[in-house]
């Protein structure tokens, strides 16, 4: 799929992977999230479906930070995180919070089949073992899945992670090398409140 890189992103990976600081980027971060999604949601479902986005990217996380020890790049592990909230929405039939189309979704997961299949994820069970313990339920809209809208998807990436820089370049495969002095206060919402250039854009973390 693709998706946008900045010092933001290396920033809450420096965050994420940092002791006790990493708990509060991480709780930081879910706030995000759920903020931005949550905009995503038809008119009137953002109340209902805010519960269960926040425990599911809580544990979403734990996934990420899991692939960057499995070696996976920054760009590879956000993008696993990113396929897990899609392989949810899908399930759920919120099809117009999905960053790709639903015809795309078995090629995206078999491009981690490795790390899923490790993990015991599945487009029906996207957590797997991070699941621990129920989530918070939220009210599916299943018709959405015969006639998909999606607003926000961006098809024809599900070969590869397409990386697009500050300069608005490009990278397939994104970048291996973390630039060096990170700081991880630099990580969305550790010092400010507001969308980071490129956050309303759910592409960047």
């Amino acid at each position: 799929m693709k998706i946008r890189q900045n010092i933001r992103h290396w920033a809450a990976k420096a965050a994420l992977t940092t002791p006790v600081v990493g708990d509060l980027a991480r709780d930081k971060l879910v706030d995000l999230h759920v903020r931005v999604f949550g905009d995503w949601a038809a008119e009137g479902r953002r109340e209902e479906r805010e519960p269960h986005l926040e425990a599911f990217f809580e544990r979403s996380f734990d996934a990420y930070v899991a692939a960057l020890d499995a070696g996976y790049t920054e760009a590879e592990a956000r993008e696993v995180t990113h396929l897990q909230a899609n392989f949810d929405f899908y399930n759920h039939g919120w099809t117009e919070m999905m960053e790709f189309p639903a015809e795309e979704i078995e090629a995206q997961y078999e491009r981690y089949v490795d790390f899923f299949e490790r993990h015991d994820i599945t487009i029906d069970d996207p957590l797997g073992e991070f699941k621990r313990g129920e989530l918070p339920d939220a009210p599916s809209t299943p018709e959405r899945l015969d006639d998909p809208v999606h607003p926000h998807a961006e098809g024809g990436f599900a070969d590869d992670v397409y990386v697009e820089g500050p300069d608005g370049e490009l990278v397939v495969g994104g970048n291996a090398t973390d630039p060096e002095d990170v700081d991880p206060a630099d990580a969305p919402g550790m010092t400010e409140d507001e969308l980071p250039e490129g956050e309303g854009d759910v592409r960047a973390d």
